[in-house]
């Protein structure tokens, strides 16, 4: 079985968070989901739990950091394309998210980031897959 990952993340509005998501593409697993949190599929083997503040600061043991103020997390997904890339960050400045900094391009790869609506950091990057093997 392949080893899987769940990014556990605090929202201050759960349905607006899913909406965020959905506009981008993504779904939820409805298994997964209620009140209290939304599970995010991002890929076969990579999920992200949205999980209201007070349902975070059930399994936290320390403050929750707030994202608008501090680095907590960054997120990077690979892209096939750079034209994916500039889709999904495209897609998500448009439904809410802001980006962070300009994007990287350093020929062999290229990267963009934006902030969702609770300031998680997300990274979308492509490398040229010849420099992968190189």
């Amino acid at each position: 079985m392949a080893q899987m990952i769940f990014v556990n993340l605090p929202v201050k509005d759960l349905d607006a968070a899913k909406a965020f998501w959905e506009k981008l593409g993504y779904s939820f697993n409805p298994q997964f989901t209620d009140e209290t949190a939304a599970s995010l599929v991002i890929s076969d083997t990579i999920f992200a739990m949205l999980l209201t503040e007070a349902k975070f600061k059930e399994f936290a043991t320390k403050p929750v950091a707030d994202a608008s103020q501090t680095t907590e997390v960054m997120v990077a997904l690979s892209a096939d394309s750079r034209e994916q890339v500039d889709e999904v960050v495209d897609a998500a400045l448009a439904a809410g998210a802001t980006e962070p900094r300009p994007a990287m391009d350093l020929g062999f790869m290229y990267g963009r980031a934006f902030e969702d609506l609770d300031h998680h950091v997300w990274e979308y990057v492509w490398m040229d897959p010849a420099a992968i093997q190189g």
